[in-house]
């Protein structure tokens, strides 16, 4: 596997669902707004992973990025860039990946109901400071 490939890989994926992401809230299309929001998030934090020399399968990078703050020396920079993704990729994480498809079927709430303007707005705000802050920390290399 080439990592640079990965990156680059995975920073594509992100903006393409981020494209999407803007397209939906354009229309309106809350769910699916916050459903690419999400996996353009998800990509994000796996392309910085991958920068890392990691490539984990998952749907909730925070997990693999909080252990990669505790386990690594990283310089001051790093830690402070990746310390602030921390907080938008839990809200964006594996519960929303399958609440956007599944809804919540504790209490049958359907995803079309889960997913309003508001939440569709603050999916794609966060993912664009994420999506920012990657591409930011990864074209200095």
């Amino acid at each position: 596997m080439n990592l640079k490939d990965e990156v680059r890989y995975r920073l594509r994926l992100a903006d393409g669902f981020l494209l999407e992401a803007k397209q939906d809230f354009k229309l309106e299309r809350c769910r699916a707004c916050v459903n690419d929001a999400q996996l353009a998030i998800e990509n994000s934090g796996k392309a910085v992973l991958a920068f890392f020399d990691l490539t984990p399968k998952t749907h909730d990078p925070a997990q693999h990025l909080a252990a990669l703050l505790r386990q690594r020396d990283l310089d001051e920079t790093d830690q402070t860039r990746l310390q602030q993704l921390l907080p938008e990729l839990l809200a964006l994480g594996s519960r929303e990946y399958f609440m956007t498809d599944y809804g919540d079927e504790t209490t049958y709430t359907t995803p079309w109901d889960l997913y309003d303007r508001e939440a569709a707005e603050a999916a794609l705000q966060s993912t664009k400071r994420v999506f920012v802050n990657v591409q930011e920390r990864l074209s200095k290399n």
